[in-house]
């Protein structure tokens, strides 16, 4: 083939992973194509939720001062909350720690914030080697991996034109048939391994949003819910600050979910209803809604191999995705993931040898980085997370001790100990309480 119709690498997917690789292979001087299903990046991805870490600020250097970024609002304020079907106990944590850019934590609207990536990359490829060579190709649909007699992928069948690469980076997201074609994921994902997802986005107005939450400027809040959240089904539920909006919604086990015989959406209607949550969303309008499969953050979900001959896959294609309750990590796996897949990409096409053996090196920085330990330093917090405990009795005792403990009826005090005791008594064993914490110090 010649040359000039081969690129270096093809993309699968305009999601954060794939325009995180786009974006690294235009500054590393690549010829790609990132092909996106979508009418633009962005188009598929409704609602939003939090990008942790300080990636962006390595993708878009210093993107805060930028009137019009992609980003909503940065995280200064994180709350943890235990629900009955009446009360909320929450552990609360606000500092001015988190007020200094490069942020930790950015509240983002994936279709406002996917575009703007994508802009940014265009911006790259302008100032690239291959400024008419490299394109974001949108509304294109990939059909297959191109494979050749050997197994090798060679580049992409889309709208019935073959389109070939010396490597092939997929960034598909959770519905990775792609990556089930090639044989690197089984045709079937055991329903404990996924979760459905389901959000709204509910306008309230800055003003409102600010006052609401007690917010200045750009800072904002996220607030993780257990228990009462999913009534008690294996889950749980999230409330983040955008800029004029909050992003409501829960992720529901879907084993879980099936057997309850519940609805999402009514799960949803009954979350926003609880004291805690109604209070916190009155008066607002739903301008979105969206429900999609989502990956549970369990080890068991990701595919042995993420490489093989002129292939890897990056992202939520992967089931790269960690909740063991300090945060809800997906976006911030997806952009360190598609950036280490095409720095793999790139040194590979430079040594000549994008094998499977030349492509290794994506692993081994995988399991160099923090994606990789987290995921395997956590796995017990995971499924300390979907034990019946945390959206049963845990949370049941925790409202209890407070309904008591902050009660104040003329009445002699009780000391926290005898009501810590009496609640741990109607709610759980002693030997399964003293589990249930040994697990817990081991797991965090």
């Amino acid at each position: 083939m010649d040359d000039d119709d081969l690129f270096d690498c093809i993309i699968v997917g305009g999601g954060i992973a794939g325009l995180s690789a786009a974006m690294t292979l235009a500054r590393g001087g690549a010829k790609f194509l990132l092909a996106e299903r979508g009418e633009w990046s962005g188009a598929k991805n409704v609602s939003g939720g939090v990008l942790w870490g300080t990636d962006l600020n390595r993708l878009v250097p210093e993107y805060w001062t930028e009137e019009d970024g992609g980003w909503e609002r940065f995280v200064n304020h994180r709350r943890l909350s235990l629900m009955d079907p009446g009360a909320s106990f929450s552990l609360d944590f606000k500092s001015d720690h988190f007020d200094t850019p490069p942020y930790t934590g950015v509240t983002v609207l994936r279709s406002r914030f996917d575009a703007w990536l994508a802009g940014k990359v265009d911006e790259a490829i302008a100032e690239s080697p291959h400024p008419d060579e490299s394109f974001l190709a949108t509304d294109v649909l990939v059909e297959r991996i191109l494979l050749d007699d050997a197994g090798r992928a060679v580049g992409i069948q889309a709208g019935g034109e073959d389109f070939h690469a010396r490597c092939v980076i997929l960034a598909e997201g959770v519905n990775n048939l792609l990556t089930r074609q090639v044989g690197l994921e089984k045709d079937y994902v055991p329903a404990d391994h996924v979760a459905v997802g389901v959000k709204e986005v509910i306008r309230l107005g800055r003003e409102t949003v600010e006052d609401r939450f007690q917010l200045r400027g750009r800072s904002g809040l996220t607030n993780e819910f257990v228990g009462a959240a999913t009534d008690g089904i294996d889950g749980g539920g999230f409330l983040y600050t955008n800029l004029e909006s909050l992003s409501v919604g829960l992720v529901i086990g879907m084993k879980a979910l099936r057997e309850s015989g519940r609805t999402p959406y009514d799960l949803l209607n009954q979350f926003k209803a609880h004291p805690a949550v109604a209070d916190m969303v009155r008066g607002g309008e739903v301008v979105e809604y969206s429900a999609k499969v989502v990956s549970t953050g369990d080890i068991r979900g990701v595919p042995k191999d993420l490489t093989m001959d002129g292939l890897m896959i990056a992202g939520e294609a992967a089931h790269l995705v960690l909740n063991a309750g300090r945060a809800i990590q997906g976006m911030d796996y997806a952009m360190r993931t598609g950036i280490l897949s095409a720095e793999t990409a790139l040194a590979a096409v430079a040594a000549g040898d994008t094998s499977k053996a030349g492509l290794s090196g994506y692993r081994d920085a995988l399991d160099a980085s923090y994606v990789m330990q987290d995921m395997t330093g956590f796995q017990n917090a995971v499924h300390l997370l979907h034990s019946p405990h945390m959206t049963g009795a845990l949370p049941r005792m925790a409202c209890d001790f407070g309904r008591e403990f902050f009660t104040v009826d003329n009445r002699p005090t009780r000391k926290a100990t005898a009501i810590l005791r009496d609640v741990r008594k109607k709610h759980i064993g002693l030997l399964d309480f003293l589990k249930l914490g040994a697990k817990a110090g081991r797991s965090l």
